[in-house]
């Protein structure tokens, strides 16, 4: 089995990071770790409405934990994962915080749209 690897911190940089971050799948994992301060990966097999393959699932993790964000380690045939918050927020202070907001605010406006979407269409339907 090959090692994990985990930047240290110094080797850590902002564009690394957004990178990272620029997938809505990574994005979504990113934040439910935050939220949960750990999981396993078997947690995501369902982001939001979509099911997500284990080995996209493997490959997502690989590059949160390649940037920077999070840090896995093995216990038996799982994976826990967890944020680097503390370190990240250290090095790159308010960075964190104001990315998961804008990932907040933006999830919940999706959401409104959605659902907007879908009265219109009962309305059109009826």
């Amino acid at each position: 089995m090959r090692p994990l690897i985990h930047p240290s911190i110094e080797d850590i940089t902002l564009e690394g990071l957004l990178h990272a971050l620029s997938d809505p799948v990574r994005a979504a994992i990113y934040a439910e770790l935050a939220v949960a301060e750990g999981a396993n990966c078997s947690s995501f097999l369902q982001v939001g409405d979509r099911p997500i393959p284990k080995s996209t699932l493997s490959q997502h993790f690989r590059a949160l934990r390649e940037a920077g964000l999070i840090r896995s380690e093995r216990s038996g045939v799982e994976m826990h994962n967890s944020t680097r918050c503390k370190e990240i927020e250290q090095r790159f202070p308010g960075l964190i915080q104001s990315i998961m907001k804008a990932y907040s605010t933006e999830a919940a406006e999706k959401t409104r749209g959605a659902k907007r979407k879908a009265a219109a269409k009962k309305t059109r339907g009826a």
